[in-house]
């Protein structure tokens, strides 16, 4: 019976998650809030299911799978600065590829700056996330939490990558694709200004977590 607050955040999670990008749903949603409050909605209430799973997870039941080692502390810190300055950099971009982008219409496949390296670079973000997490997290409940959010991200690539491709068209979809990937593997940016502006303000939320993950969660990130 402990483990039912746990299945039912889980439920609660995925269904906020998936009822309001329904497309009948979200027609409705967005004539009332319009696209930015729509995707800021959804993004607000996404943070809130996503901190109530995590402390849902932190008072299930505690079934040791793996012991926990410094390498796997020091691998979160340095790998959660780089997720955060991925996400910096991609957050808020034209994206035509893939979902969270801002101004599709104005993608230059020539400067596509950190989509040259993936078209999905947020959730690759979301998986990194929870993958790192996962090392030191060597109990049942969090194996289940960031293994389930790594898989779910995977598997958001691969459904993505085939609304896309139905929605463009393949021939124009491939053709988008080897645009891109015949760019450098390390594009100039758009704006040098802007990717300074987004890696700092990347460091800075870095930093953020740093400092609120004791206060929010009642353990330290530093090794």
């Amino acid at each position: 019976m402990d483990w039912l607050p746990f299945g039912v955040a889980f439920i609660a999670f995925f269904a906020t998650h998936s009822i309001p990008v329904r497309p009948a749903v979200k027609s409705r949603l967005v004539a009332v809030l319009g696209p930015r409050g729509f995707s800021l909605a959804y993004s607000s209430l996404s943070l809130v299911m996503l901190a109530m799973l995590i402390v849902v997870a932190d008072s299930a039941p505690y079934v040791a799978v793996w012991d926990q080692a410094l390498w796997q502390r020091h691998a979160v810190l340095y790998g959660m600065l780089a997720v955060c300055l991925v996400a910096a950099l991609a957050i808020g971009r034209p994206n035509p590829f893939s979902f969270g982008g801002a101004k599709n219409h104005r993608f230059d496949p020539a400067r596509p700056g950190v989509i040259r390296w993936s078209r999905h670079p947020l959730l690759w973000c979301l998986a990194f996330w929870a993958l790192l997490h996962l090392l030191p997290n060597g109990d049942l409940a969090h194996a289940i939490l960031f293994g389930v959010f790594a898989g779910f991200s995977f598997l958001g690539m691969v459904l993505i990558d085939r609304r896309k491709r139905r929605e463009f068209g393949h021939t124009a979809w491939r053709d988008l694709q080897h645009a891109v990937q015949a760019g450098p593997i390390l594009p100039q940016p758009i704006s040098w200004q802007g990717a300074v502006v987004r890696s700092v303000a990347g460091l800075l939320v870095f930093l953020l977590l740093l400092g609120l993950h004791p206060a929010a969660l009642g353990v330290s990130p530093l090794p």
